[in-house]
């Protein structure tokens, strides 16, 4: 028996809105034919799917990065701006594709304005510096009377934006990035753009760019070079994460999400070292601003050697299966349980590549299996955060040897008397009976209980098949002051609870 004890007082912290992000980049069909195709159908004024809008909304996603990812070091803002039909068509190095700039800065922040999400833009440090990035600010967030912010208004765009947050570069540890930079090199620059940026509005929230992954050699040395240049002038340092089943280990796979907590606490211990170095209170938190499942291995480099540039090239398009769900949700509940040093996230990426939402050009938008555990946690996590208590289950894996079987999460909202439960069964192969202890909520209701379990793991959605994998009704009931819940294996759940 597996036994949880759930309690007002065991808090981290309140429920960060801003852990529900996505990602839109100029990668393969991300944009084109992804969420712009001003030919379809549902196409509004300015060129943007209707259907795709309307499932952006339903994910419930609360910002946006964007123009990149690797794409963003090669980028020319100035190419994205003014009438469409003098924007010129050039090589984007990231990807290998032609970009057509069609669609650009304002385009996409109108298009933020319209479905309800807030932006998150990157600037380009790769290729570009200082100079370019403080003109790409006054374009966006400058008052009319400027160069840049009245070329702004010139294009149809009065008011200024007022993006509040910003990415100083993308991946600059990368060799593959464009530019790519050694940690010195890098917390140069970025303490240059990060101090004109707090000189024009000392309110913006800037991100510094963090290792790749933790598999970088520079992995710990990078982030503390970086925040010793740059920590009075940052809020925040990045992390980028993507998940596997490498070499077919399942039981690994399904608890990726202990590296994804490893990961968050690494970096939080460095950027408080320096911190304490510093004499200072202030705390540098996680922008973890790329995570998702990704199977890199499969595809391998095959989409940066192709010989000849297209536009739009359908670059890797994953579909997802119903263990890959399970696993995104697991990692919601990282997220959820760092909340206090999480300040933002984003899965990568929105549409199409390694994305939620699968389109068809011309044709359908559908729902992949891994929109339905971040649309539901989007949706019902609120208030605070509580960390469950009491002996989760253990079992062992390839990769990260033994860990808890039951991972979860709880989030209470006082005000409504709601509580959340988040949970998922990380045993590949056993059942879990779960009790959670509820009596210091006082008497509960079990409002719903939705779950993502399937017989079939590799079973998928698809444009004939949208509805294959959804959730289903789960399997508890409220005792006492106990909720009595069975866990199928490699299974996730999203428990609602009332007092009223």
């Amino acid at each position: 028996m597996i036994t949880s004890t759930i309690d007002p007082a065991f808090t981290v912290g309140q429920v960060n809105s801003l852990l529900f992000g996505t990602f839109v980049e100029h990668l393969g069909r991300c944009v084109y034919t992804g969420i712009y195709e001003p030919a379809h159908p549902t196409a509004d004024a300015d060129g943007f799917r209707g259907d795709v809008a309307a499932l952006v909304r339903e994910l419930g996603a609360t910002v946006v990065r964007y123009p990149g990812g690797n794409f963003v070091s090669n980028y020319r803002w100035e190419d994205g701006v003014g009438p469409r039909d003098q924007r010129p068509r050039v090589l984007d190095l990231a990807w290998r594709s032609i970009e057509t700039n069609q669609v650009g800065t304002d385009d996409f922040l109108a298009w933020c304005n319209r479905v309800g999400i807030q932006p998150m833009l990157a600037v380009n440090l790769g290729n570009r510096g200082l100079a370019e990035a403080v003109d790409y600010l006054e374009y966006v967030n400058g008052t009319a009377g400027t160069r840049y912010a009245d070329q702004r208004v010139g294009n149809g765009y009065a008011k200024p934006w007022d993006v509040r947050l910003w990415c100083l570069g993308n991946e600059m540890d990368g060799p593959w990035q464009i530019g790519h930079k050694t940690p010195l090199e890098y917390a140069r620059v970025a303490q240059e753009v990060a101090r004109a940026y707090k000189t024009f509005d000392a309110d913006l929230q800037l991100v510094a760019c963090g290792s790749s992954n933790t598999t970088m050699p520079t992995f710990g040395e990078w982030e503390r070079v970086v925040l010793e240049h740059c920590f009075d002038d940052v809020e925040l340092i990045s992390a980028h994460a993507y998940y596997e089943p490498v070499g077919g280990d399942e039981v690994s796979f399904l608890a990726a999400s202990t590296h994804m907590d490893r990961f968050i606490r690494d970096v939080v211990a460095t950027a408080d070292h320096v911190a304490a170095m510093r004499r200072s209170e202030k705390r540098i938190n996680v922008s973890f601003d790329e995570w998702n499942v990704w199977f890199a291995a499969r595809h391998g480099e095959q989409e940066v050697e192709r010989t000849e540039a297209s536009e739009a090239p359908e670059l890797i398009q994953d579909v997802y299966n119903a263990l890959d769900a399970v696993v995104v949700g697991s990692l919601l509940i990282t997220l959820l349980r760092n909340t206090d040093r999480v300040g933002v996230a984003c899965q990568a990426q929105l549409v199409n590549a390694i994305a939620p939402i699968l389109t068809v050009e011309g044709g359908t938008a559908w729902r992949q299996t891994i929109f339905h555990p971040f649309a539901l946690t989007a949706r019902h996590a609120r208030g605070t955060v509580l960390v469950l208590a009491g002996d989760h289950g253990r079992i062992d894996t390839p990769a990260y040897g033994e860990v808890e079987q039951v991972w979860a999460v709880a989030t209470y909202d006082a005000e409504s008397g709601d509580l959340a439960v988040f949970a998922v069964n990380r045993s590949l192969t056993d059942a879990a009976s779960w009790t959670v202890r509820l009596g210091a909520f006082g008497d509960l209701r079990l409002v719903e209980h939705l779950t993502l379990a399937e017989d079939d793991r590799n079973a998928v959605n698809s444009e004939d098949a949208p509805d294959r994998v959804v959730p289903h009704p789960g399997v508890s009931a409220v005792a006492g002051s106990n909720l009595e819940v069975t866990l199928p294996p490699a299974s996730w759940h999203c428990i609602r609870l009332t007092s009223r």
